[in-house]
C-alpha cells in the first residue's frame, strides 16, 4: 500500500529513482533535439546536473528533511548544465525551499512546492518560453493546486498530476512551431517527465535498480578513450608547511633537492614561515611524510592524474599540463589584476587563439559537452583578479554563466553573453586594458553584436526545418537564428551560408576549421569566396572543434 505522506527517507528514494529513470533514458531525449544535428545534449545535460545532487546524498547518511533538501538543491545548483539542467536545478530549488522545513510531505505542501518550483524556474529565464520544460512544470502546479481538497489518496494525487504533465507535454508542438514542423515534443519537458515518473515509480513501490553515481553519468557522456599507460608520476600534490619560525634558504634547498629526486616540477614558494609547495609524484605519502619533519601540514590536496575528467589530455601531454598549472599559481602570486577572463572554448585551435589574446583560464566545453556552473566557478577561482569576465560562448551555456554571479561573493563577475566562439574572440579583441571594466563590458558586447556565425555539419536524421526538407546525411549550415543553407557538400553548404550572412558593411570572414576537416578544403572555400568577393577579406584558422566540419563567421 503507498504511503499518504512522504518522509525524508522516502523522498531520498524517489529522487534517485528519478534520476535513475533520466540516465536510463537520456539517449531517447537527446534524439528530441529540434536540429538534427549530432550534439543533441538535453538528457545528458539533465543527467549530469540531477547526479551532481545524487553525488551529495550519496555522501550523506540517513540526511533528515533539511540535510536532503540542501543536497538536492546545492548539489544540482553547483552541477547544472546546459538551459534545461539550470532550469531543472531552479525547479529543485523552489521545491526544497518549500518543504524543507518538515518532516513529512503532505499534499498541500507538494502543491505549495510546486508553485514555488515554478515561480523560481520561470525568474530565472529572462524571456520565458511557452512549449517548453517551463510550460510542462506549470502545468503539473496548476493541477497540483486544483486537486488539493479532492480528498483523493496521495498516489492518485500524485499520478493526477503526472498524467497532466504528460498531456502538456504533447502539446508542447502546438505551442512552439518549429518543434511541430521537426516532429518532436519538447525535449526539457520530457526530461521533467521521465523525472517524474522515476520519482512515482519508486512512491509506489516499484523495485528500482540504482547503479546511478555521478561518475558513471559522466563516463557515459564522454567519449571513450583507448587504455593509456599508467603514468611514472601519477599524482599532483599540492599543500601548505606551517613553521615556527621563519623559512630559511638553507631549508627550501634541502626540500626542492628532495622534492627534485621524488617527484617531477615542482613549486616551493615561501612566505613568512609557510611553504607552499606543489610537486607531481608517484608516492605521495612519501612527499608528506618528508614535508611532516619540517612542520605542520595544511591545504593538502592529492589529485590522481588518471582520473582527471580530461585524463586523455594530461596522459597525452602531460607537460604541458603541468606547465598551464604551475603557470595559473604562478599567477595567483602575483599582485591582483583589475580584470580577468574566463572563456569556454571548444577545440584546441580555439584554446591557441584566446589564450593569445590575453585569456586566463578555459573552460573546455561546448555543444558536445557544456560546462556546469561549478566548473566556471572552479575556473574562476584561479584568476586572479578583482573583475572576471565570463565568455560562454554558446547559448546553452550562457544560464549556468549566470548562476555563477549568484554563487561567487569573492569577485565581482561580468558575463558577456557571447553564443558563439567567434563572437568570444571578437569580444576578447575589442578589450581596451586602461579602460575600466564596466566600459569594456559595453564595448566588447558592441564587438559581439558585429559577428555572425554559421555552423557547418551533418544531420543525424530526416526532419523539415523552416519548409525544408532535411535527410540523414546531409550538410546543413545552422546560423544565429536558424537553418542558413542545406546541400549535399560541406563546400557549398559554405558558400550559401556566406552569402546570407554577408551585408555591404562586411569586411571580414574567417573560417575556422574542425578536427573532421582540413586545412586544405578550408582553403579551398576560402578562395572560393574570395573569387567571389573580392573586396572581402578572408582568413582560415585552425579551431581543432568536433562535431562542426568548419565554424564560419562574419563580421
Amino acid at each position: 500500500m503507498a504511503a499518504d505522506h512522504i518522509d525524508a527517507a522516502l523522498l531520498s528514494r524517489m529522487f534517485m529513482a528519478g534520476a535513475q529513470n533520466l540516465s536510463d533514458n537520456k539517449d531517447i531525449i537527446n534524439e528530441l533535439n529540434v536540429f538534427p544535428v549530432p550534439d543533441g545534449d538535453t538528457g545528458t545535460n539533465m543527467t549530469l546536473t540531477i547526479m551532481s545532487a545524487v553525488h551529495e546524498i550519496q555522501a550523506q547518511t540517513n540526511p533528515d528533511m533539511k540535510s536532503l533538501c540542501k543536497c538536492i538543491s546545492s548539489g544540482s545548483l553547483r552541477g547544472a548544465r546546459g538551459n534545461s539542467g539550470v532550469i531543472l536545478s531552479q525547479l529543485l530549488r523552489g521545491f526544497t525551499k518549500v518543504v524543507k522545513g518538515s518532516d513529512s510531505i503532505d499534499i498541500p505542501m507538494i502543491a505549495d512546492g510546486m508553485e514555488k518550483a515554478v515561480e523560481t524556474a520561470y525568474k530565472a529565464v529572462i524571456k520565458p518560453k511557452e512549449g517548453t520544460i517551463l510550460t510542462v512544470a506549470k502545468g503539473m502546479a496548476e493541477i497540483s493546486r486544483k486537486l488539493v481538497d479532492a480528498q483523493m489518496p496521495l498516489e492518485e494525487y500524485l499520478k493526477n498530476i503526472i498524467d497532466y504533465g504528460n498531456e502538456v507535454l504533447q502539446k508542447t508542438p502546438e505551442m512552439l512551431p518549429v518543434l511541430k514542423e521537426a516532429g518532436v515534443v519538447d525535449s526539457g519537458g520530457k526530461g521533467l517527465m521521465t523525472v517524474m515518473e522515476g520519482c512515482f515509480d519508486a512512491f509506489i513501490g516499484k523495485e528500482i535498480r540504482l547503479t546511478i553515481t555521478e561518475d558513471t553519468a559522466k563516463n557515459q557522456a564522454e567519449e571513450e578513450t583507448p587504455v593509456q599507460p599508467k603514468l611514472r608520476f601519477g599524482y599532483c600534490e599540492e599543500f601548505q608547511i606551517h613553521m615556527d619560525r621563519p623559512v630559511s634558504e638553507a631549508v627550501l634547498d634541502e626540500f626542492r633537492s628532495f622534492l627534485g629526486t621524488s617527484g617531477e616540477c615542482p613549486v616551493v614558494v615561501s612566505e613568512g614561515k609557510t611553504i607552499k609547495v606543489y610537486v607531481r609524484t608517484g608516492d605521495p605519502g612519501m612527499i608528506l611524510t618528508k614535508a611532516m619533519s619540517f612542520g605542520s601540514l595544511s591545504h593538502i590536496q592529492v589529485t590522481n592524474l588518471s582520473m582527471e575528467k580530461h585524463s586523455n589530455r594530461l596522459i597525452r601531454d602531460p607537460e604541458k599540463v603541468l606547465k598551464e598549472q604551475q603557470e595559473e599559481r604562478a599567477a595567483q602570486q602575483a599582485p591582483m589584476k583589475e580584470m580577468g577572463f574566463v572563456v569556454v572554448s571548444c577545440g584546441e585551435g580555439f584554446d591557441e587563439i584566446f589564450k593569445g589574446l590575453g585569456a586566463d583560464c578555459i573552460v573546455s566545453g561546448g555543444q558536445t559537452m557544456n560546462p556546469s556552473t561549478e566548473d566556471l566557478i572552479g575556473a574562476i577561482d584561479k584568476v586572479n583578479a578583482r573583475t572576471v569576465f565570463i565568455f560562454p560562448n554558446n547559448k546553452n551555456i550562457i544560464m549556468a554563466a549566470r548562476q555563477v554571479k549568484e554563487l561567487v561573493q569573492e569577485k565581482s563577475i561580468i558575463i558577456i553573453e557571447t553564443k558563439t566562439v567567434p563572437q568570444g574572440i571578437s569580444a576578447l579583441l575589442a578589450l581596451e586594458p586602461d579602460r575600466s571594466p564596466v566600459d569594456n563590458q559595453a564595448t566588447m558586447n558592441e564587438a559581439v553584436s558585429a559577428v555572425k556565425t554559421a555552423e557547418i555539419t551533418y544531420a543525424v536524421r530526416d526532419t523539415t526545418i523552416d519548409q525544408v526538407e532535411i535527410h540523414q546525411g546531409d550538410i546543413m549550415a545552422v546560423g544565429d537564428n536558424g537553418l542558413l543553407a542545406v546541400s549535399k557538400d560541406i563546400r557549398e553548404a559554405a558558400m550559401q551560408a556566406v552569402d546570407r550572412m554577408l551585408t555591404d558593411d562586411s569586411e571580414l570572414v574567417s573560417i575556422y576549421f574542425g578536427k573532421e576537416y582540413s586545412e586544405e578544403n578550408a582553403n579551398r572555400i576560402a578562395r572560393d569566396i574570395q573569387e567571389k568577393h573580392p573586396d572581402i577579406d578572408v582568413a582560415v584558422e585552425n579551431g581543432g572543434q568536433p562535431v562542426y566540419y568548419c565554424i564560419i563567421s562574419v563580421e
